[in-house]
């Protein structure tokens, strides 16, 4: 389970802007330690991010939608990653996946109604032999049948 994070603050954000200011090439940490602090990019932060660096609103943004770890809106407690790559989909993957979103009422990027659960598209969890394959949070999931994944959800309360 994440860490619950804070309610994004100017004050805040600028002050996780600053502590990396120093570095070569700040932005990926930037939006890493932003991410990680209030779960999701702030739109807020990207105008104050262009600025410090000396770079585009629109460059900032091509990079937080460029990389599917980031996300713009704050997501569930947890996050289920299903694999979508074609070991994984070889073993009935895609089918085990449509039956886990339809069960959850979600669609891929998708957050259940009580704010448990993000639902995300990755696309190889270095499970292959097992697949198809799924990670809950941090945890790995081999075989991942729809049942399988239902089971690992109840058991970690998401």
């Amino acid at each position: 389970m994440r860490p619950s994070q804070a309610a994004p603050t100017t004050e805040h954000i600028a002050a996780i802007i600053e502590e990396h200011l120093g570095r070569e090439g700040p932005l990926l940490p930037m939006l890493h330690a932003l991410q990680e602090a209030f779960g999701h990019v702030p739109q807020q932060a990207v105008p104050m991010i262009a600025e410090a660096l000396n770079q585009t609103r629109a460059e900032v943004h091509g990079v937080v939608s460029f990389y599917h770890d980031f996300r713009a809106e704050p997501g569930g407690r947890h996050v289920l990653r299903l694999c979508r790559a074609e070991a994984c989909q070889a073993m009935g993957g895609e089918a085990a996946a449509a039956e886990t979103l339809a069960r959850l009422g979600v669609d891929w990027h998708g957050t259940t109604a009580d704010g448990r659960l993000t639902v995300e598209p990755v696309y190889c969890l270095g499970l292959c032999a097992c697949g198809p394959s799924a990670m809950l949070d941090d945890v790995p999931l081999g075989r991942a049948s729809p049942e399988r994944v239902a089971a690992l959800l109840e058991e970690a309360g998401a």
